[in-house]
């Protein structure tokens, strides 16, 4: 009796062992479910006071976790493994999350300050009536120049990156949407373009540009333009905004033959475990104090017009980072172009990189 009593014991033992170890694990993963809320988001994208802000007020405990892309955020959540609850992709890559049925439908009756929201950022063709996603930033891709090496004013256009005398001094951002769609603008064709013969000349006329390319890179252009270290370089309106921020000689130019407006948007993942907490992180980030403090600490544009109002005028009088509606009418939205074309795309950019070594 005693023998099968330790047995018993035991088998529980085990058991409790092997709950314990999983719950943790659990939240380990961010998988905690109501306790927790767990953020994808793009590399240093939200004040982290504002995420401590949040835990205060809600008594959730956030686990963030940050991605490089949006398709290496796409495939992590296809793939499963962690639950997110809340993740912040792009545009094009919301049409495509839509498109898998990969995102759950917001409910717009439990959202409180989408009237905060610019009427300019709502129901957009890549989510009509904003089914799927809420505004969260935007900005547009551009020239950053160093006046020390480039006289003011002298860079206005996409082709003045071919110019001889920036030979070894242009850097570029790491993306085949980005530097095929910069080729495509300066020969006056859109950045969504699926004819092949455009595609060829873009790619044709990037292969001319390789002398002046110093670096194809990603986050590193923000150091390396602080530090005077290129003259020009091809970014991201808000990482140009804490690099003007930190050298008074550099400038910020958006072509005016065109580029590309971009959008990043606030998503459930159909995968998430804490609806609840879900809405309450975006009613959170849609209250105006927030989404001021937010775009004052990244630099890039909010869409809530009540929290531009607040910001300083220095900054919401920038028209670099708040282009008017006549520069945003020349610019373009990157379209979803399905599988065949993106991957045109990312093996032409791959040609450009190949063709430069």
């Amino acid at each position: 009796m005693k023998k099968l009593q330790s047995l018993l014991i035991g088998i529980l033992a085990i058991i409790l062992i092997l709950f314990f170890g999983v719950h943790q694990l659990e939240k380990a993963s961010g998988m905690a479910g109501a306790d927790t809320l767990t953020i994808y988001n793009w590399g240093d994208y939200i004040d982290p006071d504002l995420l401590r802000k949040f835990e205060k007020e809600s008594g959730y405990k956030v686990n963030y976790e940050t991605f490089d892309s949006n398709e290496a955020m796409f495939t992590k959540i296809q793939q499963g493994g962690t639950s997110y609850d809340i993740t912040i992709p792009s545009e094009y890559m919301i049409q495509k999350m839509m498109k898998e049925k990969m995102l759950l439908p917001i409910d717009h009756a439990k959202l409180n300050g989408l009237e905060n929201i610019d009427a300019r950022f709502l129901n957009l063709d890549f989510d009509p009536q904003n089914n799927f996603s809420i505004p969260y930033f935007w900005g547009t891709l551009g020239i950053i120049y160093n006046d020390k090496f480039v006289d003011e004013g002298q860079i206005q256009h996409w082709d003045d990156l071919w110019n001889p005398k920036l030979k070894d001094n242009v850097m570029l951002i790491d993306g085949a949407r980005e530097v095929l769609g910069l080729s495509l603008n300066s020969l006056g064709y859109s950045l969504n373009s699926k004819k092949n013969q455009e595609l060829r000349e873009a790619t044709d006329k990037l292969n001319k540009l390789t002398t002046n390319v110093k670096a194809i890179v990603a986050d590193e252009i923000k150091m390396y333009m602080i530090n005077e270290e290129s003259a020009v370089a091809v970014t991201f309106s808000g990482e140009a905004s804490e690099m003007l921020d930190s050298n008074e000689h550099l400038h910020y130019v958006i072509p005016s033959e065109g580029s590309n407006l971009w959008f990043d948007n606030i998503v459930i993942p159909k995968t998430a475990k804490n609806i609840k907490g879900s809405y309450e992180f975006i009613n959170f980030m849609l209250r105006p104090e927030n989404a001021a403090q937010n775009a004052e600490y990244i630099g890039y544009s909010t869409p809530n017009k009540v929290a531009k109002e607040v910001l300083p005028k220095a900054i919401s009088s920038d028209e670099q980072f708040y282009p008017s509606d006549e520069v945003i009418k020349h610019l373009e939205v990157y379209e979803d172009l399905g599988p065949k074309y993106l991957g045109i795309y990312n093996d032409l950019f791959l040609e450009f990189k190949m063709y430069r070594n």
